[in-house]
């Protein structure tokens, strides 16, 4: 059923002035824009226009200070409810201008492919409970330090070691297809030489990889 708030899905935070909507009926905080007015009204969704109002340079020059993304060390946009692809593309776009943010979290966007975006100082990022299937779809983060992909659909480990040249300590895949395969702590500490914790378990002596002895067995002996 619809909730009170369903007229003002498209409106940012900040856009929604007098109403009788209590904060518990309200899905999440946008801060990402809505369709157009032609988009809404092909799509018979015109009296979500009553809540829009005219907004002068003045309030426009003032949202666009607030959206001051570049100079964010934390940021959490979680929870953002991206269902429409607009909106998809306008969270993208906040991203990319997330050039100092040093910890941000993204859990449960639905988020598909973040391959496009860099976080070049990001030290801390939390992308939990969205649909990345590999790790080749996740933002260029150089300087990652703690990562956390739990409740993904990661298949297999293919793609983690371009982690191998960052300073990655700590590594969350809980509950992801991949953490059911053979070896899987041994594959994920072999790939990443520095990790120093996995699932929130640290490096034990036994995730260490045995030496390969298949040359061994190739070997007859003669008496």
């Amino acid at each position: 059923f619809k909730l009170p708030s369903d007229s003002f899905k498209y409106l940012g935070w900040g856009d929604i002035d007098d109403h009788d909507v209590r904060g518990n009926q309200l899905h999440c905080p946008r801060v990402r824009e809505g369709p157009s007015e032609e988009e809404l009204f092909f799509r018979g969704e015109e009296h979500t226009l009553k809540r829009r109002k005219q907004v002068t340079d003045a309030e426009k020059w003032q949202k666009k200070l607030q959206e001051n993304w570049e100079n964010c060390a934390e940021l959490n946009l979680s929870f953002q409810d991206l269902g429409d692809l607009y909106q998809v593309e306008n969270f993208k776009r906040i991203l990319q201008r997330l050039i100092r943010v040093e910890k941000l979290w993204l859990v449960d966007n639905s988020l598909t492919d973040l391959s496009a975006i860099r976080l070049p100082r990001c030290r801390e990022l939390n992308v939990n409970k969205n649909h990345f299937t590999s790790f080749k779809q996740l933002p260029k983060i150089p300087q990652i330090q703690h990562l956390s992909l739990a409740e993904n659909n990661i298949m297999t480990l293919s793609g983690i070691s371009a982690f191998k040249h960052t300073p990655l300590e700590s590594l969350i895949l809980k509950r992801n297809p991949c953490e059911f395969q053979e070896r899987y702590r041994q594959l994920v500490f072999s790939s990443l030489p520095n990790l120093k914790m996995l699932d929130g378990i640290p490096k034990l002596p036994e995730d260490c990889s045995p030496p390969d002895t298949s040359f061994f067995f190739k070997m007859c002996t003669i008496l």
